[in-house]
Parts: C-alpha cells; sequence; structure tokens
C-alpha cells in the first residue's frame, strides 16, 4: 500500500475546510453563541448595589495572588525551599515551577484550619443569604487576623504600631489591618532567613572540607563546587532532606 505523507494529509483537509467555510456560515440551523457587554441605566438601587459587589469581586480577584502571598504561610515557605536550593548549588534544579507547587501545596495544609473556619462561618452562610456582606467580611477577618498576629513578633508590631502613631494598644482587635499586615510580613521575612541560616552550615562545611582537600592536593585549577555539590546531595538524600525540610516549615508555624 502506497503512504500518503503527513504534510499532504493536512494540506488537503485544511484545502476542504477552506471549501466548506462558506456552506458552513450561511447554515442559519449551527447555533454560534454571541457575548456581549451593554452600559445602561440602572433600574433601581438593587441594581447599582449589586454591579458595585460584582466589581468589589474582580477587584479582589486581581489582588488574590498578593493577597495569597503576603497573608499566608506561602512567603515563608517559598523564601527557605528558594535558599535551601542555593545552599545545596543545585541552580535551577528543583525548577521554579516545583518550587512555587510545593509551596502552594504546603500553603493550603497550614492554612487548612483557618480555610475552613472562613468558609464555615462566613462565605457558606453568605451564599446562603443568612448574613450580609458585611458581616461576612467581618467573620472572615477574624481567623484571618488571629493567624496574622500569632505568627507576628511583638518587636515588629511595636515598630509599625510606634510609626502609626500607638506606643501600645489596650487590645489586638484595636490593631489595623494595615499595621498587622506589614508586622506579619517583616516577621515572615526575618523567620525565613533565620531557617535559611541553619539550612546554609551543613553544606558550607562541606565546601570548606573540598576546597581544604583539593588545596592540599595542589588541585588549585579545579573548581570545588564540582566535587561538593554530589556529596552535599548525597547528604541531603541520605538524612532525608527534604521530610526534615517540610516538617520544620509545617511546625515552625504555631
Amino acid at each position: 500500500m502506497k503512504r500518503i505523507p503527513i504534510g499532504k494529509l493536512l494540506l488537503s483537509a485544511l484545502f476542504i475546510v477552506i471549501l466548506a467555510a462558506p456552506s458552513v456560515a450561511d447554515n442559519n440551523t449551527i447555533p454560534i453563541p454571541s457575548i456581549r457587554l451593554d452600559i445602561g441605566q440602572a433600574q433601581g438601587a438593587d441594581e447599582v448595589v449589586s454591579t458595585l459587589k460584582l466589581v468589589l469581586l474582580l477587584t479582589i480577584l486581581s489582588l488574590a495572588p498578593s493577597i495569597l502571598i503576603l497573608t499566608t504561610a506561602f512567603t515563608r515557605i517559598i523564601i527557605v525551599l528558594s535558599l535551601l536550593r542555593n545552599a545545596i548549588g543545585t541552580q535551577q534544579v528543583p525548577p521554579n515551577q516545583v518550587l512555587i507547587g510545593i509551596a502552594l501545596f504546603l500553603t493550603f495544609f497550614v492554612m487548612a484550619p483557618v480555610l475552613n473556619n472562613i468558609n464555615t462561618n462566613a462565605i457558606e452562610p453568605y451564599i446562603n443569604e443568612q448574613i450580609t456582606f458585611n458581616e461576612a467580611t467581618q467573620r472572615a477577618l477574624t481567623p484571618l487576623r488571629e493567624y496574622l498576629q500569632k505568627q507576628t513578633r511583638e518587636s515588629d508590631l511595636k515598630l509599625f504600631l510606634e510609626m502609626y502613631g500607638e506606643a501600645t494598644v489596650d487590645n489586638m482587635a484595636e490593631v489595623p489591618d494595615y499595621v498587622l499586615m506589614p508586622a506579619y510580613l517583616i516577621s515572615e521575612l526575618k523567620t525565613a532567613f533565620q531557617m535559611g541560616f541553619i539550612l546554609y552550615i551543613p553544606f558550607i562545611v562541606i565546601d570548606m572540607v573540598v576546597a581544604s582537600i583539593l588545596m592540599s592536593m595542589g588541585m588549585l585549577m579545579l573548581p570545588p563546587v564540582m566535587i561538593s555539590l554530589p556529596f552535599k546531595i548525597l547528604l541531603f538524600v541520605m538524612v532525608d532532606g527534604w521530610s526534615i525540610v517540610t516538617r520544620s516549615l509545617v511546625l515552625s508555624f504555631r
């Protein structure tokens, strides 16, 4: 049987589609959806409120990545994983997509109690029209603020309170959100860098030992990183490093 090249088959199929396009377009029996976006005058106050809620929802969705990064456990986890990769010296292994995926799943694991609380007490009652939008917002912020307060250092919170103009507060509920959130972010950065420093120590020791051995052997032209990298990977695998790092990260959120 004579074989027909794939290229000729594709060209023939494309030619048939082009020829059949006018007849298909003229056929009115095929339903083709039409999408239109109109701006008109509102019929009442309820319609205006619904429109404003839709605009607010779209705004929140556009800011969702920033909210996910800055008000959850994602910041600490991704920084520690990135410092771990740099300490091992594997360049782009694991790649950024893998690190971000691991950080996201660990974030969902750590934040699961908070998210379940928000869903049970705020989202579901609002969907069922049991509470108003303002009440749902307050209920959603309450467990999130409790989480932020637990992870925020007192020194960082005091710093932002002083810059805000309040030396002390009698109740944590009086701390504004725009004071609590940056204090939490600074605390997360400090904690992440402390954990990264501890992760660097064993790998620096391996680099120093390998560099000393190469220097004593007179092999100055051979990069120490080339020799130390397999030993660092071997050490990390033998001690089950991923389990240790993951456990340390999860337990660091008190």
